[in-house]
């Protein structure tokens, strides 16, 4: 059997290619999936697809008209896939429940320290050569207050290296994780834990009730000088409301490595086009936000773990076995 892989980045291809040999074909292709390309699926029993994909009622049905049975999505994240339409039309969907936290959490603080130390515009700077450290002083971490918005696997992790920087631990989730407890970690209201923060990070699913988690109320309750650091999804944060924000000069630094509207710009090169979001132009206009493509998760050891689960996930579907990676089951 031939399996179709959407949305696969050059460095994947090889590490797909080598993890189907010997079980099945897979033929990978660039392009991501949506409505325009859908009907590349024609034919094609198992489908796998990329974190931003779309996945809503006219892909699903184009997929199911055209025989697709299985779509293994290659993330854990899933609010791109409309569940309901899915189990309507009898397609099984799959995804991959957890990887490497570490990958994500690291890149966090990637973002976090780059914004902090003015890490983008020094090293733009010394290409020029222009040495000089006007507009580049950071400050310590040691000894403030960090800020951990969701405290699961990835949270944990980033809480970790922050207690190894000597910071002072807040964290809120729906469940307090004896983990984080051990790491001397104080469970606050949300309002307090924006209010106290120097640094805040996010790392909740985006649902719901978490779309747009951090509002304009939200943003007008942290301090001034703070660090926002968004890995998890782009709905998390209202990004009009944050852009009115750094335009009044306010936080030391935004990282972001997601972006609510990033469907059909992120993974794409866009460099020869004009840019039609204005959001996003603008924001990425401001010296003290640095934004990256969605690549957090991006580690041979993480994408290594996503690529063995999908092949695991289709393997299940085609020996009839159900697992907890499964989100709509096979009838």
């Amino acid at each position: 059997m031939e399996i179709l892989a959407f949305g696969v980045q050059a460095d994947e291809k090889p590490l797909i290619e080598r993890a189907f040999h010997g079980h099945h074909e897979v033929r990978c292709v660039e392009v991501f999936l949506n409505a325009d390309t859908a009907p590349i699926a024609h034919g094609y029993e198992i489908v796998s697809t990329s974190v931003n994909a779309d996945l809503g009622p006219r892909v699903l049905q184009t997929l199911a008209v055209g025989g697709t049975q299985l779509i293994a999505q290659r993330s854990t994240g899933f609010n791109n896939i409309d569940l309901d339409v899915a189990e309507r039309l009898g397609l099984t969907i799959a995804r991959v429940s957890s990887y490497s936290p570490y990958s994500v959490a690291e890149f966090a603080w990637t973002l976090a320290m780059a914004v902090n130390r003015r890490i983008v515009r020094a090293s733009t700077r010394t290409r020029d050569f222009d040495f000089r450290l006007d507009g580049l002083m950071g400050r310590d971490l040691h000894g403030r207050t960090v800020g951990v918005l969701g405290t699961g696997k990835i949270g944990e992790c980033f809480a970790r290296i922050a207690h190894g920087f000597g910071m002072r631990l807040l964290g809120w989730d729906i469940a307090e994780n004896p983990a984080c407890l051990d790491l001397g970690m104080t469970y606050v209201p949300k309002e307090r834990l924006l209010a106290e923060a120097d640094l805040v990070s996010l790392h909740v699913p985006l649902m719901e009730q978490t779309r747009h988690l951090i509002d304009a109320d939200a943003l007008a309750g942290m301090k001034d000088d703070a660090i926002l650091v968004n890995s998890s999804r782009g709905g998390l944060i209202d990004t009009a409301a944050l852009v009115t924000e750094l335009r009044a000069g306010r936080f030391t630094g935004v990282g972001l490595d997601v972006y609510e509207a990033e469907a059909g710009l992120f993974f794409l090169d866009k460099s020869l086009e004009p840019i039609e979001d204005d959001t996003l132009a603008r924001l990425v206009t401001f010296p003290n936000v640095l934004v990256t493509s969605h690549q957090a998760y991006y580690t041979r050891d993480a994408v290594g773990q996503i690529i063995d689960t999908t092949v695991g996930n289709v393997l299940d579907y085609l020996a009839g076995r159900r697992s907890d990676n499964v989100l709509v089951p096979r009838v």
